[in-house]
């Protein structure tokens, strides 16, 4: 995808399921996602993204469904004529996700299962988020 030759720097962040999170144990992760208003804010993270830094290429994967630990569940790759720009961009991105798109995570320990926020913590009511909106990935 980054194969362009007037890119000098190249940055490829994996976003990885971990085995624990706050000091707990952790067994798998489970992602979902209103999908139509995800795939909108994820483009406008990347059209945010190409305003601030001089970015050649940008692509950005949000997987959704179970994932076991290891699985990659994020990926973001920036391509810029130079690293920092690079580095600053991707940061930017995975960042401004976290906090932007509403995309929910349920975290499988052993003593059960929980979603890390509540449904409404991106603004978008709970018969939205329960109902089957997501999908194995949302790309831009």
């Amino acid at each position: 995808y980054a194969d362009d030759e007037g890119s000098g720097g190249v940055v490829v962040f994996l976003g990885r399921v971990r085995n624990h999170s706050n000091g707990q144990n952790v067994i798998a992760l489970e992602y979902e996602a209103y999908e139509a208003m995800a795939l909108r804010q994820m483009e406008k993270i990347a059209e945010e993204t190409a305003q601030r830094w001089p970015v050649r290429k940008l692509a950005i994967a949000h997987r959704f469904g179970r994932m076991e630990i290891g699985e990659v569940s994020v990926a973001i790759v920036a391509a810029c004529a130079h690293r920092a720009d690079a580095f600053a961009a991707c940061r930017f991105a995975i960042d401004t996700i976290k906090h932007a798109v509403p995309i929910w995570k349920k975290e499988y320990r052993p003593d059960g299962s929980f979603w890390v926020e509540g449904c409404q913590a991106h603004g978008v009511a709970s018969e939205v988020h329960h109902s089957n909106h997501q999908r194995e990935e949302v790309r831009v």
